[in-house]
């Protein structure tokens, strides 16, 4: 729905094991984490595999598992997260290609509700 708006420009930062980058939801509600069913990132095509993605709200960090278990916590529309991704030493300073997606549980869907989005972003 709002897939063009998910990655927040200039929001590509090394970290001490890999990198990061700021996320809005690809919805027009708020959800409960537990409804996330999968975020995907592909850097310059190669793909992160899930276990590497860890999601960040609000100062708290969650793997894939631990959003399942969350029926408690809600990210809002407009929201800002992060994603960081386990990649030691594989992104170099300059221009990469991102991509990201989303995949949603909504109730009233009959199947998953996937967002998807690609910018080109810089690191220093």
């Amino acid at each position: 729905m709002f897939d063009r708006y998910m990655i927040i420009e200039g929001s590509l930062r090394r970290t001490d094991d890999g990198f990061e980058f700021d996320v809005r939801i690809p919805y027009y509600r708020g959800i409960a984490l537990s409804m996330i069913e999968a975020f995907e990132v592909t850097v310059d095509g190669e793909e992160v595999p899930r276990d590497r993605i860890r999601f960040l709200l609000r100062g708290r960090e969650y793997t894939h598992d631990e959003l399942e278990q969350d029926a408690e916590t809600r990210w809002e529309f407009g929201e800002i997260a992060t994603l960081r991704v386990a990649w030691p030493g594989r992104l170099e300073p300059g221009e990469h290609v991102i991509r990201q997606a989303t995949q949603l549980r909504i109730a009233y869907l009959p199947a998953p509700l996937r967002g998807q989005d690609e910018k080109s972003l810089a690191v220093a």
